[in-house]
């Protein structure tokens, strides 16, 4: 079964969707220095459009990420163990969950998200590299069992 087709599943999907949000926000508080500030200011003015907000974000946009990491986890399977093959290919892993983002930011209707992720875009695929071993766990924890 492909990452598609597990997050069909709508008490998976809500657990991941659950998982992915811990993850966000431990990576957000955990950033150091003035980016960190920057992101941590970003992040709070996108939590306050609503309370949830943020996980509902996830929920909308999981099943086209998914979609777009399925030829790496395929590719992992082969090699025997999915999780560690995303996380050692953090980069393209974060290449296909930021062309995922970006195209869904681009379309979004709220101007305060689209702003706001217009904003940081140019530097947080650091951050979604960083949180590519945590987001392979959290697919690894729910598909492998599945």
């Amino acid at each position: 079964m492909g990452l598609r087709e597990l997050v069909q599943d709508k008490s998976v999907r809500q657990d991941i969707v659950k998982d992915c949000t811990l993850l966000i926000d431990k990576q957000v508080a955990a950033k150091p220095g003035l980016g960190g500030v920057a992101l941590k200011a970003t992040y709070g003015v996108v939590k306050n459009v609503g309370s949830g907000y943020v996980p509902g974000a996830i929920q909308r946009v999981l099943p086209d990420v998914c979609q777009s990491l399925d030829p790496i986890w395929e590719e992992g399977l082969k090699a025997g163990d999915p999780v560690q093959y995303l996380s050692q290919n953090q980069s393209r892993t974060a290449d296909a969950i930021l062309e995922t983002t970006d195209a869904r930011a681009a379309k979004s209707d709220n101007k305060v998200v689209r702003s706001s992720y217009n904003k940081l875009r140019k530097s947080i695929k650091g951050d979604v590299e960083a949180a590519v071993p945590g987001l392979a766990e959290i697919l690894g924890r729910h598909a492998l069992v599945s």
